[in-house]
């Protein structure tokens, strides 16, 4: 394993995921060691732009944990899970030097660097990894998925 490798955040309800969230993933892992920030019940309640079930977060974190193991593998990677309380999350840490985001939690990285520069703590490298598209060409979203319009790959269902 590289010990040399910086330290990356990302974070999220994750719930499905689907290859939007891959996409996020093997950014992440692509450029160091990963801590992903899991959301609480709680957490993830307050973030849904609509109103949808969002599973448990034991099962989340199963769920996510299987889906990066071999990623984080690939890669020769370190990572880990951790619980998000927080709705800027862990990125306000020293030790992290770069933030994963979706084009829509690109917001949320410009907050944390101000909360770290408050904190006389250096910015982070905001990585906006950009939308996968569904073969119809909107976005993959897990709304899309729970709705049934798509698959968690984007192949628009009948």
């Amino acid at each position: 394993m590289d010990e040399s490798a910086p330290l990356v955040a990302l974070g999220g309800t994750f719930d499905p995921i689907h290859d939007g969230h891959r996409a996020l993933f093997d950014r992440a892992f692509s450029r160091g060691h990963v801590t992903i920030g899991l959301t609480s019940d709680a957490l993830a309640g307050e973030f849904r732009a609509i109103d949808r079930p969002v599973r448990p977060y034991e099962h989340r974190l199963r769920r996510l944990d299987a889906e990066v193991r071999s990623l984080a593998a690939t890669y020769g990677r370190q990572y880990e899970i951790r619980k998000l309380t927080d709705p800027l999350g862990i990125a306000d840490e020293p030790r992290f030097s770069v933030l994963v985001v979706s084009p829509e939690t690109a917001p949320a990285g410009k907050r944390i660097n101000d909360r770290r520069r408050r904190a006389d703590i250096d910015p982070l490298e905001i990585d906006v990894v950009d939308h996968v598209l569904a073969e119809d060409g909107d976005i993959i979203s897990s709304t899309r998925i729970v709705r049934g319009e798509i698959d968690e790959h984007g192949v628009v269902l009948e």
